[in-house]
C-alpha cells in the first residue's frame, strides 16, 4: 500500500451535506484507507462543532484525527481569511507510527526539565522522526515548554500553529478525535514516513552580521564592541531608497541559530520583533533573551522578500528530492491578502513549485517550526510541513 492523500476545502456555514461529501470525496482520493485526519474549523461552527466532528469521522473513515480552530483556512491553492468553513486533509501512512500526546497547562507548569517530558509522554528521542503540533494560544508559558521539547527530543522538528479565531477566550480551541479539548497543546508523535519542513520567516539579512559584545536579556547595547543602536543606524542608511521605503516599519532583528555557519544567508537566522532603540544609551531592544558571543544581522520584511524567500526555500525541497504529496500550512494571521496585495498567495506558491496537492492549513496566532537544530515559536512567517514520497 502506497502513501496517499486526499482532502477538500468548504466554505460558508455549515451544511451537514457539505460536510457528509467532504469526507468522502477526501477520503475516496486517499485511496479508501486513511491513517490519520486533519481538520481546521472557524469558529463559526462550534455550535455544530459535535455533529461535524461526528460526520467527518464517520464519513472519511477516521482512525485518528487532530485539528484547531483557525481564523482563516487553508487548502489546496487556495486561501479563505476570515470566512466560516472547513479544511480537510486525510492521509494514508501506511509503515509509520503515529501518537497523539495531549499536553495540560498543569503539565507545563509542573515540568523539571527535558526528562519530565519523556517520562510524561512515555517515548524516548528514538520513538520519534518529528513532531506536528497544534498549540492553545493562551496557554502560559509555550516558548519554556518548546525549549524543553527540544531538548528531549533532539532530532524530532517539531511543525505546526497557534489556534486562532475563537470569540472567547481561547479554551477548548483544539480537537482529538470526536472531541473539542481544553488543552495547552496537541502533539503528534511520528516515527516513519518522510517529512520535511519550510519556515518561512519572510526576511532577508541586511548590513553586515556582528558579534553581540554587550548585552542585558532583550537588550543588546553593543555589536562588535560599538553601540547597537549605531549600527542600525548605518544599516538603514546603506540600504537603497527603495528598500529604506520598504523598510520602514520593517526591520527586525536575526540571531544566528547557530555559531558554526560561517557565511550566514537567509533562513540561518531566529528572527525577531525591534521592539525599540534608545540613541542616548546606544541599545536596541528585540523580542527574544540575547546573549554576549551570538551573532545578530538586522533582517528586512516586506511582501516581494517574503516571496522570494517562500520560494527559495521551497525549491531547496525539491532540489533536495522530496516530492510531496501532501501538505500541511500554517501560516501568520499577519501575511494573506492584507500582506501580499493578492489573494492565496502561500498556497499558490507552493502549489507553482509542488503541483496541486492534497493540502490543508489555517492562519494561526504563532507558528511553530525549526531554524537551524531546534524548533521556536514564531511570528509572520508560513511554517509548512511537506509529506515526501
Amino acid at each position: 500500500m502506497e502513501t496517499c492523500a486526499g482532502s477538500r476545502l468548504i466554505l460558508g456555514e455549515f451544511q451537514e451535506s457539505a460536510v457528509i461529501n467532504a469526507a468522502r470525496e477526501a477520503l475516496e482520493e486517499c485511496g479508501g484507507r486513511p491513517t490519520c485526519g486533519f481538520l481546521f474549523l472557524s469558529a463559526s461552527w462550534l455550535p455544530q462543532i459535535n455533529e461535524v466532528l461526528d460526520l467527518v469521522r464517520l464519513h472519511g473513515r477516521i482512525p485518528l484525527l487532530v485539528g484547531s480552530l483557525g481564523a482563516g483556512l487553508i487548502g489546496r491553492n487556495k486561501e479563505a481569511e476570515g470566512v466560516s468553513g472547513m479544511s480537510l486533509l486525510l492521509l494514508s501512512l501506511p509503515e509509520t507510527k503515529l501518537m497523539p500526546i495531549l499536553i495540560t497547562n498543569e503539565q507545563i507548569e509542573k515540568s523539571t526539565g527535558p526528562a519530565y517530558w519523556q517520562m510524561e509522554t512515555g517515548l524516548s528521542p528514538e520513538d520519534v522522526d518529528s513532531w506536528i503540533v497544534l498549540a492553545n494560544p493562551y496557554a502560559p508559558n509555550l516558548e519554556r515548554w518548546l525549549n524543553e521539547w527540544n531538548v528531549a527530543f533532539p532530532n524530532a522538528p517539531s511543525i505546526g500553529g497557534l489556534a486562532s479565531g475563537s470569540s472567547e477566550n481561547g479554551e477548548k480551541a483544539l480537537l482529538l478525535d470526536g472531541k473539542v479539548i481544553d488543552a495547552a497543546v496537541v502533539a503528534l508523535a511520528i516515527k516513519g514516513g518522510k517529512i520535511r519542513t519550510i519556515v518561512s520567516q519572510g526576511c532577508k539579512p541586511v548590513g553586515e552580521p556582528f558579534t553581540i559584545t554587550q548585552a542585558d536579556e532583550n537588550l543588546v547595547y553593543a555589536l562588535g564592541s560599538r553601540p547597537a543602536y549605531q549600527v542600525l543606524s548605518e544599516t538603514f542608511n546603506g540600504l537603497s531608497d527603495d528598500e529604506k521605503e520598504r523598510a520602514r516599519g520593517n526591520l527586525f532583528a536575526g540571531l544566528a541559530a547557530s555559531e558554526y555557519v560561517a557565511d550566514l544567508k537567509r533562513g540561518d537566522f531566529l528572527v525577531r520583533n525591534l521592539l525599540g532603540a534608545d540613541p542616548q544609551t546606544g541599545a536596541v531592544a528585540i523580542g527574544a533573551r540575547a546573549r554576549s558571543g551570538q551573532t545578530l544581522q538586522y533582517q528586512l520584511r516586506d511582501k516581494i522578500t517574503a516571496h522570494a524567500d517562500l520560494v527559495e526555500l521551497a525549491k531547496i525541497n525539491e532540489v533536495e528530492g522530496c516530492q510531496p504529496f501532501a501538505s500541511l500550512v500554517f501560516s501568520c494571521n499577519g501575511r494573506g491578502h492584507r500582506f501580499f496585495g493578492v489573494p492565496d498567495h502561500d498556497a499558490v506558491t507552493l502549489a507553482e513549485i509542488f503541483g496541486p496537492v492534497p493540502s490543508a492549513g489555517f492562519f494561526c496566532n504563532g507558528e511553530i517550526g525549526p531554524i537551524g537544530n531546534a524548533s521556536y515559536l514564531h511570528g509572520y512567517t508560513a511554517s509548512v510541513a511537506l509529506f515526501c514520497k
